[in-house]
């Protein structure tokens, strides 16, 4: 049983793939026109939860590396997403430059960045247990961080943005 089923029992199911399977993240193209800001970033959470499965269930190996490549992949485009183009467009309509939540989550982006290069690190030398003991870590800070996104952040963000997401949706690349 890997972390996730382990933190979220009831939700396992929806969060896991088959072993070798590919589940990538949604792209702009694969969000349909009437979802906003707040179901799109909360389905690339979801995505990268899938990827980070199929990091759990793979065996050591070339599979796990490259399970893992898909992850840090993953996950680091959509911290780019947000702070490339959400964030800075909610400051702007918010007020809230310099101060609020955008500030925040920059920083557990930051602190993940650190763990992902730790696994990373692990990954390039064949230490497929050193990857997923920097996993634990690097899943606790996103479930807190994804809490706090998906809770205020997008909700707000979705608020303030709701005429430019079109617009910022067409921005967000692979």
């Amino acid at each position: 049983m890997g972390l996730l089923d382990r933190l979220f029992p009831s939700s396992a199911p929806s969060r896991t793939a088959a072993p070798g399977s590919v589940m990538p993240a949604p792209s702009s193209e694969d969000v349909s026109e009437g979802k906003g800001l707040a179901a799109f970033f909360t389905e690339d959470h979801s995505a990268c939860d899938r990827l980070w499965a199929e990091v759990e269930g793979a065996d050591e190996g070339p599979d796990a590396v490259a399970a893992f490549h898909r992850f840090d992949a993953a996950l680091r485009r959509h911290l780019g997403w947000e702070e490339d183009v959400i964030f800075p467009a909610f400051e702007d309509a918010s007020g809230h430059r310099g101060f609020g939540p955008t500030v925040v989550m920059r920083g557990e982006h930051m602190q993940m960045r650190s763990v992902l290069d730790a696994m990373a690190q692990a990954a390039g030398g064949g230490d497929h247990q050193g990857v997923l003991d920097h996993g634990d870590t690097l899943l606790m800070l996103i479930q807190q961080h994804n809490a706090k996104e998906e809770g205020m952040l997008y909700p707000m963000a979705e608020g303030v943005l709701q005429g430019a997401w079109s617009g910022l949706r067409s921005r967000l690349r692979e």
